[in-house]
């Protein structure tokens, strides 16, 4: 037996168990062996020989919306901690937007479109580096990290935050725009979707959303070991599985009356907000990231392609 298969052999009962938690009665996960055995395990140990003993090997993970992000981290964690016996630590960027209250501000302050969560600048770049900060310390302190509830839109109550209680071998950092880099000042001249020619005619939003790439953004992701990206092959396919994504939600919290899940014409129009980013990391992240997951219209992973 290979090494491989002996890793399956020891993974694939915690990984199933968790694809099952994921599935709705009608919506089953599919091709679920191969995407372990021949993607998610020789991923998960090229990982592991980038890691020096000692030191935490911080790991950004990037996907378009309703690519699979949180699905195929949490699979890459269940692994390093079940075969290799890692103390990894996961969460994703979504988790430290700022509050709902924050996010209004700045929409009065600098731009309306900004009190919608999402782009970079509606993100708490300063807490995560300080994050970063503590796990690196020679002698670590037991810290909370802020954890996200996007059916409300705000952040859970202080009870519910994730507890940091010992140092990680591993970090992952998951979300829509980890790894992303600024574009160019021509490159936003024009609109790229009618919210854009519609609510930000004077290029304000675009233009401050491409500072904070440039400076808090840039300083943050300079600071990951690794960067995968899960490449889908169009925005268009983006919008089916971000339908399909916010339909679990709403099952998942159909008997919540204060959760807040959007519409199918809400979800088409809060894409919009992240077209212009996730266009540009079609076409660069495979560039200069450490490692890229090719996906199928599917939502199955058709290649790895590992630097």
């Amino acid at each position: 037996m290979n090494l491989f298969s002996d890793c399956y052999s020891k993974v694939k009962k915690d990984c199933f168990k968790y694809i099952r938690s994921q599935e709705i009665s009608n919506e089953k996960f599919k091709n679920k062996e191969k995407m372990l055995k021949q993607f998610l395990i020789p991923l998960s140990f090229w990982i592991n020989k980038k890691k020096i003993k000692g030191e935490t090997l911080f790991v950004g993970l990037a996907g378009g919306q309703g690519s699979g992000k949180t699905t195929i981290s949490t699979m890459i964690l269940l692994i390093l901690k079940k075969y290799f016996k890692m103390k990894v630590f996961k969460i994703s960027i979504d988790d430290f937007y700022k509050t709902r209250e924050e996010r209004i501000k700045m929409s009065k302050k600098i731009h309306p479109m900004l009190k919608t969560r999402g782009v970079p600048g509606t993100h708490d770049v300063n807490l995560i580096l300080k994050f970063f900060k503590n796990i690196e310390k020679i002698k670590f302190k037991k810290f909370s990290l802020p954890k996200f509830d996007k059916s409300i839109d705000d952040r859970c109550k202080k009870k519910l935050w994730y507890q940091v209680k010992d140092k990680p071998d591993i970090v992952i950092l998951e979300g829509w725009c980890v790894g992303a880099r600024a574009s160019k000042k021509y490159e936003l001249k024009k609109p790229l979707n009618v919210l854009e020619a519609n609510l930000d005619k004077n290029k304000k939003w675009r233009n401050f959303v491409n500072l904070q790439l440039n400076k808090s953004y840039k300083k943050l992701f300079s600071q990951l070991n690794l960067l995968i990206y899960l490449k889908a092959k169009n925005f268009r396919i983006l919008k089916e599985w971000r339908l399909k994504q916010e339909k679990k939600l709403r099952i998942k919290f159909r008997k919540n009356k204060r959760s807040k899940i959007m519409s199918k014409e809400e979800v088409l129009k809060f894409m919009m907000t992240y077209q212009r980013i996730t266009e540009q990391m079609f076409k660069s992240c495979p560039k200069y990231c450490s490692a890229v997951l090719f996906l199928n219209n599917k939502q199955q992973i058709q290649n790895l392609k590992m630097n």
